[in-house]
């Protein structure tokens, strides 16, 4: 939905069919500092710390917050200096989502919808057109934010009303009971795990290429320390987020630290 790249940080605003943020994040931070790394010729860790994910609420009722994040966001180049008024159109800046915004194209992964809906915005060029304007004029002021949406921000754990609380107290509440919370309804492939998806995706788009099945069931029936298995287990685990547990049921590697062992050693003789 709106995401930005700054000198020494990030921001995103994104949206998750299921409770998998934290696995998503580990394999975007994980496959971004693989990249950083191979192309520097360098080692160990490129984020210090762990990410810090704050809940907005994006209910119809109460899209406030949800306007003063996707603005946050998209005006940090302005803030920074780095693009915005004096420092030329705040949509040149190439590590921002307003670029998408502008030209209204993007991967299918960027909603842009989605924001433009929260500031009742016409889903087309003409809102596209208007909300970029909107942050162009606030990026010649300094992109800088009002008092009470900076109070906002800083207020705490969730961005909402205390209705908003009382929901994720509850969700909270239900997750140490063990339930799992369903998806909210019209959520696009809200019953499929995404990283699932993907994987089983590429699972039959390589699988062929490395001579090996591309069904679950043939997979499995293959030795478990099989190198083609083994290789294909390591492309999936760096392309998408599906877990060690996943990999030993989708393409059969058995026990999970099996599978971590492996892919260890898949890393280690650089074979992908």
């Amino acid at each position: 939905m709106a995401r930005v790249l700054m000198d020494n940080h990030f921001h995103l605003l994104l949206e998750t069919p299921q409770t998998n943020l934290v696995a998503g994040m580990k394999w975007l931070l994980g496959v971004f500092s693989q990249g950083w790394n191979r192309a520097r010729g360098r080692k160990g860790h490129v984020f210090q710390g762990r990410y810090k994910a704050v809940p907005v609420s994006g209910s119809d009722a109460d899209q406030h917050y949800f306007r003063i994040v996707a603005d946050y966001i998209h005006l940090n180049p302005a803030r920074a200096g780095l693009a915005g008024g004096l420092h030329g159109e705040l949509a040149d800046y190439r590590w921002s989502s307003l670029a998408r915004y502008a030209r209204g194209t993007g991967p299918k992964w960027l909603e842009i919808d989605r924001v433009l809906q929260s500031f009742e915005l016409a889903k087309d060029s003409r809102g596209r057109r208007a909300y970029v304007a909107w942050l162009e004029a606030r990026a010649e002021e300094g992109g800088k934010i009002g008092e009470k949406s900076q109070a906002a921000m800083k207020r705490g754990w969730y961005l909402g009303e205390d209705t908003f609380k009382d929901q994720l107290l509850g969700l909270m509440e239900k997750l140490k009971g063990g339930q799992r919370t369903r998806p909210r309804k019209g959520t696009a492939e809200s019953w499929r795990d995404h990283g699932a998806k993907d994987a089983e995706d590429l699972i039959s788009r390589y699988a062929p290429e490395l001579g090996l099945p591309t069904s679950s069931q043939e997979l499995e029936a293959l030795r478990k320390g099989d190198e083609r298995k083994a290789l294909l287990a390591g492309l999936l685990a760096s392309k998408t987020a599906v877990s060690r547990e996943w990999l030993g049921q989708g393409p059969g590697m058995g026990h999970p630290g099996s599978v971590s062992r492996m892919l260890g050693e898949v890393k280690r003789n650089k074979k992908l």
